[in-house]
């Protein structure tokens, strides 16, 4: 495991120059001293390995000319946390999104945009080489290695994808290397359009990936199978959701629900997965990529300092100082991320175990000498994300919470982007979909006995997407699910905000603008962008 948390993400694709120094008479048609060719660089299964490993390195990206995790949408858009920080004017472009006061100027917007499409032309580069590499360059370039490896870069720009068109919608979409500036002007695709290549994507991959079992310690977190075919579930079930089948998809939603489904089936007959016996395992170093894992951005220790570099720059997340505590005697972070009161009030009352992982609330969990000393009310709320910035593990932290070991601003803690638990019920929610509540309601049960919870008493959607929010919460997961279920008009989701709004502090209301139905679902592409690209890009509507 260490030897991928050490290379997935940090490592430098060199492409060696070679001098062809021959005795040929013709010397002017040789290639003049020092220029490479790519060709030179594709010679070998580790040349391959090596430019398959850097298309990952993009997903972990949190820092450019500002902190561009995806849960500064994922959680703070939504109902289940406030920005935190330092005060109100601490990162303005996380504030704008809380607010709803976002504008094409947005920075953080502007390099989690740039980061997706590096992810996207490393992939594209990586493909269009290995694809022409011919089997036999060496013995370990079989064809099941060479099929793996293409099955890696479909699946991550299938991911990459992902990401754009949900916060996005439509965007341009390159799929070959961009040579020249003619190629460089791009109009936006349609969203059907990108639906439908992630869906071809995840295909190819599923066809050509292997199964997590098969790959070896060292390898864990690479792409797999079980990857592929979760990634199919949860693109189904966005484009099965009345929000996003209004922008004329050509699957119909019906079909969208029985293929989730049938992906569902896949990947829980596989039997390369199972549930944590301890939920909080998931979020612990030595829980890392374990039997609930099934896609995880890997991050390595790191003791050096490279704060402000830009992209790709670190191989440990700046997720964990954002989060930390403000008080330097028990984390020493910035208090990004506040749980609201709404989302602690969502779990059930025997659902302790699970709101505690996800919530520390200072005062209840920390001696009464931190209450004097702590920092951390932010517009009324005082509550910290507890599964990715307090964690505890004495392996890394010496005990206790937040007794932080690193001197640097980075920590080792891999993202959880899909999780088991998040497979079973996404496949409750594809049962729903297609009128099998029975079976939906089995699965939803399995969740919530891990934690020692009662069945529920019925499965249906509110059930769903309450064990959804309680079972993932804090993990960048709840504005993308609250868009597809409630955002069909932009109605059903004002509705909700609105009355989220109604249940914040005075001083949150303040500062919160309204949300406007037909806007505020997604956010405007980056008026930067607009302004590189030769061809012209129509905004989102209303920015």
């Amino acid at each position: 495991m260490q030897v991928m948390k050490t290379k997935y993400f940090s490592v430098i694709i060199v492409l060696c120059s070679v001098l062809c120094l021959s005795g040929c008479k013709d010397y002017l048609t040789e290639i003049e001293p020092g220029k490479t060719l790519l060709a030179d660089y594709y010679t070998s299964t580790a040349a391959a390995v090596q430019n398959v490993t850097g298309c990952y390195v993009p997903l972990m990206w949190e820092y450019n000319n500002t902190y561009l995790s995806e849960w500064f949408i994922g959680d703070i858009a939504s109902d289940d946390a406030l920005k935190g920080g330092g005060s109100t004017t601490d990162m303005s472009d996380a504030y704008d999104i809380e607010n709803w006061r976002t504008t094409d100027q947005n920075t953080l917007l502007l390099d989690f945009y740039r980061a997706q499409f590096q992810g996207v032309g490393r992939c594209n580069l990586a493909l269009e080489n290995i694809e022409k590499m011919a089997l036999g360059v060496d013995e370990e370039f079989t064809p099941e290695m060479k099929n793996r490896l293409l099955g890696e870069i479909h699946f991550l720009r299938a991911y990459y994808y992902f990401r754009l068109v949900r916060v996005f919608a439509g965007v341009p979409m390159p799929l070959s290397v961009l040579n020249s500036s003619e190629e460089w002007g791009l109009s936006r695709a349609s969203v059907d359009a990108v639906y439908t290549q992630i869906l071809k994507d995840l295909e190819f991959a599923n066809a050509n990936l292997w199964l997590k079992s098969k790959y070896t310690e060292a390898d864990l977190g690479r792409a797999t199978k079980g990857a592929a075919q979760a990634m199919l579930m949860k693109v189904n079930l966005y484009m099965a959701s009345p929000y996003w089948q209004k922008y004329s998809l050509s699957k119909p939603a019906a079909d969208c629900y029985k293929d989730a489904k049938a992906w569902g089936d896949s990947i829980i007959a596989s039997g390369e997965y199972s549930l944590c016996p301890n939920y909080e395992d998931n979020f612990t170093v030595a829980g890392e990529n374990g039997p609930e894992s099934v896609f995880e951005i890997q991050y390595a220790e790191v003791a050096w300092g490279d704060y402000g570099e830009g992209f790709g720059f670190t191989a440990g997340s700046f997720t964990q100082i954002l989060m930390r505590s403000r008080n330097s005697e028990i984390g020493g972070g910035w208090g990004f991320d506040h749980p609201t009161q709404d989302l602690y009030d969502e779990f059930e009352t025997a659902d302790s175990l699970r709101r505690d992982v996800a919530i520390l609330i200072p005062s209840v969990k920390i001696d009464s000498a931190y209450q004097a000393q702590s920092d951390e009310t932010y517009l009324g709320n005082n509550m910290l994300n507890n599964k990715y910035g307090m964690y505890r593990d004495p392996e890394s932290i010496g005990g206790g919470y937040g007794k932080w070991s690193l001197h640097a601003s980075r920590g080792p803690l891999n993202n959880k982007q899909i999780r088991y638990a998040d497979v079973l019920l996404m496949y409750a929610e594809a049962c729903l979909g297609a009128s099998d509540a029975g079976t939906a309601k089995t699965y939803i049960d399995q969740v919530r006995a891990r934690v020692g919870l009662a069945p529920c008493a019925a499965a249906d959607d509110a059930t769903l997407r309450h064990e959804r929010r309680c079972e993932l919460a804090m993990e960048g997961h709840r504005w993308f699910d609250l868009v597809r279920w409630e955002g069909v008009d932009g109605n059903g989701l004002k509705a909700h905000m609105d009355a989220y709004k109604q249940k914040e502090t005075a001083d949150a209301q303040h500062h919160m603008q309204e949300f406007v139905a037909g806007k505020h679902e997604i956010f405007p592409i980056p008026q930067e962008e607009i302004q590189l690209n030769p061809t012209p890009m129509e905004q989102n509507p209303k920015y």
